[in-house]
């Protein structure tokens, strides 16, 4: 299938693909805003680096564990709705963390942040997924480029925010939450996936099934690196929060190219098991080099960059492999698999800042490349569980024609 065609496929979409997708990378933006203004908050609020973390942690614990109850609710109040409660469950919160006076607080209005979080993102990737023309693949594109979209303009605009006060990017989320909440109530008028009733149990049982289990082990390591380039990287750097929201874009920039033109191009050449765990190890060797040069800030910052580039084909494929290895409703098979990545990613912060204090920030880094190095080996020794989702590519040709077509119309 010609380049052309692939991208007409992920052009033309209904309107309310295009709505969640806006709605997706304006959610997004609020896991990169915070980054810029951690060191900030450590100093004018008094917090310890290991606590700043926590304002990850929270987040993404409650995000994680709602996670296993957000397509049970989806089944029950539809697709629409639930997206509509979750965004408008993160503007109350990022508002209210922007006008906390201690950076206890900011920690608990940030695991409301990460309620919302949940019901937004497992159901904005379903419903992309299940409404999109153009077969699952084009539909993963477009979900993955508005994360990578909102995680580069994060940080640009938590920088740009932080720069004026540390309260600045909790306020601006909070506005941006407003305006996606707006569009979503005009754009998407009725519900954009089928609704699909659940038990409550489902994401949980859905772990039974060994190939979703196995990625998402690999997710829960690899996330730990995620975000130790993401949420630890801002304390050795030492920049301000204006230098850092630029550093962060560059790395969101590297991670929406690869995730929509670099990811699609080497799984239409390659399985996407071989690429999963290629990519796994470049970004494990990135992670250890940034163990080595992390007291030079110009050497860093060009692993931090480079980083972002192998993230997003990770991101990418290993959304692709989750939607590909399962019969399952895809809000289950989402639900399960993210509410265990987000657990990686919760935990990782807080131990990089506890890792960096006890033997310096090397050790940070060194832990994050030895838990993506173990997500790579477990791909590449899983290979024989994994083996249906390198049999699994693009639509048949007429398929999706005819898809396009029906996307056309509406």
């Amino acid at each position: 299938m010609s380049a052309s065609h692939d991208m007409s496929a992920i052009l033309h979409q209904p309107k309310a693909v295009w709505a969640v997708a806006f709605a997706s990378v304006v959610a997004f933006t609020g896991i990169g805003a915070v980054g810029p203004i951690l060191p900030a908050i450590s100093d004018q609020l008094g917090a310890s680096p290991v606590q700043a973390e926590l304002l990850f942690t929270s987040y993404l614990t409650v995000t994680g564990l709602a996670m296993f109850v957000t397509s049970w609710v989806s089944g029950r109040i539809g697709t629409r709705a639930t997206l509509l409660v979750g965004l408008g469950l993160i503007a109350v919160f990022a508002a209210l963390a922007g006008s906390s006076g201690s950076v206890e607080e900011i920690i608990s209005f940030r695991a409301g942040w990460g309620l919302g979080n949940a019901l937004f993102i497992s159901t904005a990737l379903a419903t992309i997924v299940g409404s999109a023309a153009g077969g699952s693949a084009s539909a993963i594109v477009i979900y993955e480029a508005a994360l990578g979209l909102g995680i580069a303009i994060g940080p640009l605009l938590g920088g740009t925010l932080g720069a004026v006060s540390w309260r600045g990017p909790f306020f601006g989320a909070a506005t941006l939450m407003a305006l996606a909440f707006i569009a979503l109530m005009a754009f998407s008028r009725t519900d954009a996936a089928p609704r699909v009733r659940v038990r409550l149990s489902a994401p949980l049982r859905a772990l039974a099934h060994p190939g979703l289990r196995l990625l998402a082990i690999a997710a829960l390591l690899y996330n730990v690196g995620f975000f130790v380039l993401l949420s630890y990287s801002p304390f050795p750097l030492s920049f301000s929060a204006m230098a850092l929201g630029l550093t962060f874009f560059g790395w969101g920039l590297g991670l929406a190219t690869t995730s929509v033109v670099v990811a699609p191009m080497l799984t239409a050449r390659f399985p996407r098991t071989v690429v999963l765990y290629s990519a796994l190890g470049a970004l494990a060797a990135l992670l250890a080099m940034g163990a080595l040069v992390v007291s030079s800030s110009t050497s860093l910052v060009v692993v931090i960059i480079a980083g972002g580039f192998a993230l997003g084909i990770v991101n990418t494929v290993l959304t692709e492999c989750v939607m590909e290895v399962t019969d399952l409703p895809r809000t289950v098979a989402s639900s399960s698999y993210s509410g265990v990545r987000f657990l990686g990613g919760a935990i990782a912060p807080p131990l990089a800042a506890y890792l960096a204090d006890l033997q310096g920030p090397w050790l940070a880094y060194a832990m994050a490349a030895c838990a993506v190095l173990a997500s790579g080996v477990l791909v590449l020794t899983g290979q024989k569980t994994l083996a249906h989702v390198d049999l699994v590519h693009a639509e048949p040709a007429q398929v999706e024609a005819q898809a396009i077509a029906v996307g056309d119309a509406a």
